[in-house]
């Protein structure tokens, strides 16, 4: 009987708590407090479309300019699929991709796709890093804790 009274109440209290974290006030909650000493985020791009690759691109960037974020954010963009068009030397994307490994973000083309695609790493721009394959990285990377994210 005591340990379903101790069971009873640990059900109150986690569901009180609940309902006071959610009572925010919508006119004065200005976002989450970024609290962590350190935030790491993986992106995926694995779509040669300009639409997708620019919004994947401009949302990187929206995360490094994130006031709560400076000082505290790591990123890599891991391409894989389609996706590879972004690295290419000789696409329209150079500046943009130096700008963002100046911020210190990791660029890394997946070897799996350079292989089917039958692309040379010569073909990629000289800054761009490998894994051996997208897929395993997003699994180690999420496991380590990093933020998925897949415009």
């Amino acid at each position: 009987m005591k340990v379903f009274r101790l069971a009873c109440l640990a059900t109150m209290m986690a569901f009180s708590c609940k309902t006071i974290a959610q009572k925010a006030d919508p006119l004065t909650f200005n976002g989450a407090q970024a609290t962590k000493k350190m935030y790491r985020a993986i992106y995926q791009l694995n779509s040669e479309e300009e639409k997708k690759i620019k919004a994947t691109l401009k949302n990187i960037q929206n995360a490094l300019d994130d006031p709560r974020l400076k000082g505290k954010l790591q990123i890599e963009l891991i391409v894989h699929g389609g996706g590879v068009a972004l690295y290419t030397n000789n696409g329209p994307y150079e500046a943009e991709l130096r700008a963002l490994l100046d911020k210190g973000v990791i660029l890394v083309q997946c070897e799996n796709t350079l292989r089917e695609r039958k692309i040379g790493k010569d073909q990629l721009w000289p800054f761009v890093s490998f894994a051996p394959s997208a897929n395993g990285e997003l699994i180690i990377r999420q496991a380590e804790g990093w933020a998925y994210i897949h415009p």
